[in-house]
């Protein structure tokens, strides 16, 4: 009888009978190792920035005595490659969208490349800076292609661990940069420097030939009417056939395209030369993308303005106010950051899609607040006392690396991972841009201006003034930053628009993917649930 009615019970469901299995938690799906090629290769852009970022804090200990150039002139060479970048991010997102967001990566390098030739080979200050130029728009153009690439190519159930490699790529960039400093310290002066500058130029060979293994953007082939070809990167990176599908709806919905329109080529309505797009971010944005577009800016704002330059370029300064002599122990000292920055860094990419993006943030936040201030008081009890105080100097060494490990968990990739995410389609490449142009022009005032700043109000004061601009950082992003761990890319105007009441939208998101999709959490082939990760349901 209680069988005939299980059955009777099942077939007016339209379902098959559940066992005790069927209630089992989902399985996670395993690593698209496709995907995961296509992040590593398109982030080997970000290392580029980060070996020169590594390479010069040591390198114009070498140029100055070299040159004979003064404290002012290393300020400007040494943050002028950031105000550069501006115009290769500037230019990144019209070319990405005109040839193709691959292509724009090999553009990038070869940008680079040449700059790193010209810097290597200068034989004066006016030469450096135009090596510098080059430079700088290859590293726009890096800066702003890698994560929007990574995020479009990327699976949602690991797009935080793909998306954040560009960052980690950054990092191992800043720690090859040391190594090359310590290693070339030993040659003359007139030629260590140049060829820390040159050796920049060798990873750009690797990123020509590696391009080639590399699909494109199955978002910007949809935005050119390729749906054939989109589907077939689609169902390389994603996590299952029936996710590929669902990816390609959502995608085909945002860029316009009819859902029972399945050619493999389509007619899309272009925009004119971009002008709709940057109306709509910037002059009558929709109070979704008037959100988005604060928290990307306000993430890429803090990010820079609360110190992480100033210590990774002028680590030297930092370690010889601490009371460090030698140049030799100086340029071990910044090894050791580098070496704690890629480690932490590699530790955070395991840990967002478990963890989520507010978390993270926020306790990465917090720690970067406590050890600037820490800083600050140890090199202001240093400053004020002729003796050794070696507890002071402890403290001081230790907090530079407590303060790199805390950036690189949370404020370090979140800033990339978040603001490459929450852009609609349409405008995701402008916006990103945007992004990118507030981190280099805060990088680049405070990269040129920090010696002039902790020599007007001391080095622990400067580091005083970071702690507080971190802290008012906190207060944004856990006021207006939603999570957005498990959303797919085009589900983020849903979230945004409610600024400081985001939360209310979460929850109506949460109940209507439960309505939509019915007990499908305890469907583990559910492509939609697949999308998401855990944090979600807590």
């Amino acid at each position: 009888m209680a069988d005939r009615r299980a059955e009777d019970n099942a077939a007016v469901s339209g379902q098959p009978q559940k066992t005790i299995a069927d209630f089992d938690p989902p399985v996670k799906p395993k690593r698209n190792k496709y995907a995961f090629a296509c992040a590593i290769l398109a982030s080997m852009t970000s290392i580029l920035l980060g070996y020169d970022i590594g390479v010069m804090s040591g390198a114009v200990i070498y140029i100055k005595k070299d040159l004979k150039v003064s404290d002012v002139e290393i300020e400007v060479l040494v943050g002028i490659l950031n105000l550069y970048s501006l115009i290769g991010s500037a230019a990144a997102g019209r070319t990405s969208d005109w040839i193709g967001r691959r292509y724009t990566i090999v553009l990038a390098g070869a940008i680079f490349f040449a700059g790193a030739l010209l810097m290597g080979f200068a034989p004066n200050y006016a030469f450096l800076m135009f090596g510098r130029f080059v430079a700088g728009i290859g590293v726009g153009y890096a800066l702003m292609i890698a994560p929007v690439y990574t995020a479009e190519v990327s699976p949602a159930s690991s797009r935080g661990f793909l998306t954040s490699f560009p960052e980690v790529f950054i990092n191992a960039g800043i720690l090859f940069g040391y190594v090359s400093n310590y290693g070339f310290s030993k040659l003359p002066t007139h030629l260590g420097w140049r060829l820390m500058l040159g050796v920049g130029a060798i990873p750009s060979i690797f990123l020509a030939v590696g391009v080639l293994a590399m699909p494109e953007s199955p978002r910007w082939l949809v935005m050119q009417g390729r749906l054939g070809d989109a589907r077939k990167v689609l169902d390389k990176t994603s996590d299952s056939l029936e996710e590929s599908k669902l990816r390609l709806g959502e995608i085909k919905e945002a860029a316009g395209i009819p859902e029972h329109c399945n050619d493999d080529i389509v007619e899309v309505k272009k925009r004119s030369q971009g002008q709709e797009v940057w109306k709509e971010l910037l002059l009558r944005p929709t109070p979704a993308v008037r959100h988005i577009l604060m928290c990307a800016v306000g993430l890429h704002f803090f990010q820079q303005a609360s110190g992480i330059d100033a210590v990774v370029l002028y680590s030297p300064r930092i370690f010889e106010k601490a009371g460090i002599k030698g140049a030799d122990r100086i340029l071990l000292c910044t090894v050791a950051v580098g070496f704690v920055k890629t480690v932490f860094i590699l530790v955070a990419t395991f840990l967002l899609d478990r963890i989520g993006r507010r978390p993270l943030l926020l306790t990465s936040v917090a720690g970067m607040v406590f050890t600037l201030a820490s800083l600050g008081l140890g090199l202001t009890i240093i400053d004020h006392n002729e003796e050794k105080i070696m507890w002071a100097i402890a403290l001081s060494l230790t907090m530079v690396l407590a303060y790199v490990a805390f950036f690189s968990i949370g404020m370090g990739p979140i800033t990339w991972v978040y603001s490459s995410e929450i852009f609609p389609l349409q405008l995701r490449a402008q916006g990103c841009s945007i992004g990118v142009a507030v981190n280099r022009v805060v990088s680049g005032v405070l990269s040129m201006t920090f010696i002039s700043l902790y020599k007007a109000i001391t080095i622990g004061g400067a580091f005083f003034l970071f702690a507080a601009i971190a802290a008012v950082g906190w207060t944004f992003f856990f006021t207006m930053l939603p999570e957005t761990q498990g959303r797919t890319l085009e589900d983020m105007e849903v979230l945004f628009g409610k600024f400081y009441r985001w939360r209310k939208a979460n929850a109506l998101l949460k109940q209507k993917k439960q309505v939509d999709h019915g007990d499908g959490n305890n469907n583990p082939n559910n492509p939609q649930i697949q999308l998401g990760t855990r944090g979600l349901a807590n």
